[in-house]
């Protein structure tokens, strides 16, 4: 039985789906970049008696980093189903969370490798990149999301 090469996985071909959002447009999965998606355990240090040379460390709960960026291009009202739900947020206060956010890393055969099930959903943030006359350049969107957590799910 031959065995299979190792490949590196890259971390330019991906996309993020949002289950819920209605309206949603081809350029509503694609972005520059996605970020947050970041986890550690908090620990609890234990003195033990007659044991003065360490301390133990006990883990105690995962914690998320709680916010996802997505960086794009900068899309008009109407164009993009996830501007409008920002929109909607930001502007009239109407807050709804979705259940779920799926971040894929793709091969080159546009197959998910991995996927990142981020729960529980809302915007958090938008942030503009400066209009600059002296730079020639795609003006650019930052959205910061909150979530709950996220899943680490191998396909």
């Amino acid at each position: 039985m031959a065995e299979q090469a190792f490949h590196q996985m890259v971390g330019f071909h991906f996309q993020v789906t949002f289950q819920g959002l209605p309206d949603l447009k081809t350029e509503d999965v694609r972005f520059q970049s996605v970020g947050g998606l970041d986890v550690q355990m908090d620990t609890e240090n234990w003195k033990e008696g007659g044991e003065n040379h360490f301390e133990h460390v006990l883990p105690g709960r995962s914690k998320f980093s709680s916010t996802l960026t997505l960086k794009r291009g900068l899309l008009r009202p109407g164009q993009s189903g996830l501007t409008d739900w920002c929109i909607n947020t930001f502007n009239h206060l109407r807050i709804v969370p979705l259940k779920l956010v799926i971040v894929e890393l793709l091969d080159e055969e546009h197959n998910v490798l991995i996927k990142w099930d981020v729960e529980h959903v809302w915007p958090k943030s938008w942030k503009l990149a400066e209009l600059n006359a002296e730079r020639s350049e795609i003006l650019i969107e930052t959205l910061e999301l909150n979530f709950n957590r996220f899943m680490l799910k191998n396909v």
